[in-house]
């Protein structure tokens, strides 16, 4: 059988060097008492901010630097405890950390209350004061949000409960990836292997049924164990979310989670209907899959099998390094030459090991560089996870280096495009380069597969989260049958054409996105969003908007922010747009196969 490594047994080549943060833990202790110290003189800046411009800009580059300290000590007990949940220290760093950022929360509670209490003609005049240029963007942004701010004290316990908000997620994140213990199921090869949050992606491809299907029953029968719980885990952020929404007078949570962003609720709603008028096109996909595969009828598990099964195209991870760097020099010299960094000066903690956290991410330091978290496994699909992280990191990179501290942090919005941008770059690159028919076929089904998992399932999300938000706004309970009642039925309207096992209705509980309300929209948007600068990137050879975008960070609002790299959300067009790019590539896989 074989079992995870601990941390301490990995190759430190292969693991991310967090010494570029803090040499010791020691050090990270003195920061976090600096931290401390930075934060307790804050509220005395109360009361400073209608004085001037000049005294509310200083009051705020105050803050920043408080802040900034902050984040880099909470980003590296954060990235610690990813590291190995089950390491105690990395544990009580976490908690701290999370402590200090509610400390902070509290010590500056009174800034939007205060802005806001600064006559509307007065606090234009500073606006259009040069003094305040670093911080004008954040002042706008607080004026616009008048309807929701509460007084000082309001905001001050809204802060303070933010500790109580986060347990929901923090005991998921416990329970999955440390608590939860996967049972073990035979491979191909008839070895004995547990599985993981890790390696359960793997044996979901496999061109083996038998395999496949005892990796679906296996791990989701584990979920299916605790499904009262993460149904009570997930109706607690659900409430959260809600009594948030309610105090800052939004008329929903969605509303209030898209508000941040600017970004009216129609986006969404639009992006919702645009997939279900798409639908016709994904029972096309499932039928053609279910052909291909030689099915009588095909079932739940067996949606995520490449349909080019016998190509061998296994990805060893020096090798998908090379590849993504030759996909992405369309970005320019500059770009690649971050990325050789990125490489080669601990970014990327690569392999999976015990405790570590499941999936991928990568998250910016401000005035460091990003750090990148993979659990590798040699596949085609993990160099694309390499590409998605490495946009997201070269998102952060150019806008850290390019703006102040005050600007740096892109919105979540615009967050998927650079990292999709990435993605199709390589589809495009890996289809340019290839000639054997069959790759070739196997690179399209991975696209499609980007399409399904991306525009569609994530869309399909997004609509259990809006359903679910309403049920409980509505009076009813959030218990497991009805959270499964609703996810079983949005699988049954998305993949009306694929057999639905019983354990599928549970998917929804080991989804960690629903624990940042209204989130995930976001993927499929970007998605959209993403072919068409690729496209435009291909076609033109000028990828000198796109970059212009990448140094944006928070220095806009999302929806203007894209419009610099030439889309435009608040129009259908671009998600009907790909929606068309997939039926087009079912029909030119299909006849690259001879379908």
């Amino acid at each position: 059988m074989q079992e995870l490594k601990p941390r301490r047994e990995m190759d430190p080549a292969f693991q991310w060097d967090l010494t570029q943060l803090f040499k010791t833990p020691d050090a990270w202790r003195e920061a976090y008492a600096d931290a401390e110290k930075k934060i307790d003189v804050l509220p005395r800046l109360a009361g400073t901010l209608g004085n001037s411009a000049a005294s509310l800009e200083a009051a705020l580059s105050e803050i920043d630097r408080a802040a900034e300290l902050c984040e880099r000590v909470g980003i590296y007990a954060f990235l610690c405890k990813a590291g190995d949940n089950g390491d105690p220290d990395a544990q009580d760093m976490d908690d701290r950390a999370t402590r200090l950022y509610v400390k902070l929360g509290s010590s500056v509670a009174f800034v939007d209350p205060e802005i806001l209490s600064i006559d509307e003609k007065r606090l234009t005049a500073y606006l259009a004061d040069p003094v305040l240029a670093t911080h004008r963007h954040y002042v706008e942004n607080v004026n616009r949000q008048r309807a929701h701010t509460l007084d000082g004290k309001g905001e001050q316990m809204l802060a303070s409960l933010g500790e109580f908000a986060a347990v929901p997620g923090t005991a998921f994140d416990m329970l999955t990836n440390v608590d939860m213990e996967y049972p073990t199921i035979e491979d191909e090869n008839g070895k004995t292997v547990r599985l993981s949050n890790g390696n359960f992606s793997v044996f979901r491809e496999s061109a083996d049924r038998r395999v496949r299907e005892d990796a679906f029953k296996g791990y989701f029968g584990t979920y299916h164990k605790f499904i009262n719980t993460t149904a009570a885990l997930y109706a607690g952020a659900v409430k959260a979310a809600s009594f948030y929404s309610a105090s800052r007078h939004y008329d929903g949570n969605c509303e209030a989670a898209l508000f941040d962003n600017n970004v009216p609720v129609s986006v969404y709603d639009s992006l919702i209907e645009a997939v279900h008028d798409g639908l016709p096109a994904m029972q096309e996909y499932i039928q053609l899959r279910r052909e291909v595969l030689g099915l009588d009828e095909i079932d739940v598990f067996d949606l995520y099998v490449p349909m080019v099964g016998d190509v061998d195209f296994k990805m060893p991870y020096d090798k998908a390094k090379k590849l993504v760097r030759e996909a992405l020099a369309p970005l320019g010299e500059d770009y690649c030459k971050v990325l050789d960094r990125a490489f080669s000066e601990g970014w990327i903690d690569v392999y999976e090991n015990k405790g570590k956290e499941s999936g991928a991410f990568s998250t910016g330091v401000f005035g460091v560089h990003p750090y990148v978290m993979l659990n590798y496994t040699d596949t085609l699909d993990d160099a694309f996870t390499l590409a998605h992280e490495l946009g997201h990191a070269m998102h952060s990179y150019y806008s850290d280096t390019t703006q102040d501290y005050a600007n740096h942090d892109y919105r979540i919005m615009v967050a998927e495009v650079a990292s999709t941008v990435n993605e199709v770059l390589l589809t495009k690159h890996l289809l340019k380069t290839e000639t054997d028919p069959r790759r070739r076929a196997y690179i399209l089904n991975h696209f499609l597969e980007g399409f399904r998992t991306t525009v569609f399932r994530q869309t399909l999300f997004a609509e259990f989260e809006r359903k679910a938000h309403a049920l409980y706004r509505e009076g009813t309970p959030l218990t497991a049958k009805t959270l499964s009642g609703i996810y079983l039925d949005l699988e049954k309207q998305y993949y009306s054409a694929a057999k639905m096992q019983d354990l599928i209705a549970d998917e929804w509980s080991y989804i960690p996105h629903f624990y940042r309300p209204f989130y995930v929209y976001q993927y499929a948007t970007g998605f959209s969003s993403a072919v068409a600068i690729a496209d435009a990137i291909t076609k033109t050879g000028n990828a000198a908007d796109y970059r212009r975008f990448l140094t944006l960070g928070g220095s806009d609002y999302p929806l203007k922010e894209l419009k610099v790299a030439g889309i435009d959300l608040t129009s259908p067009e671009t998600v009907r747009s790909a929606l068309g790019v997939f039926r087009d590539n079912i029909r030119e896989f299909a006849a690259a196969l001879g379908k």
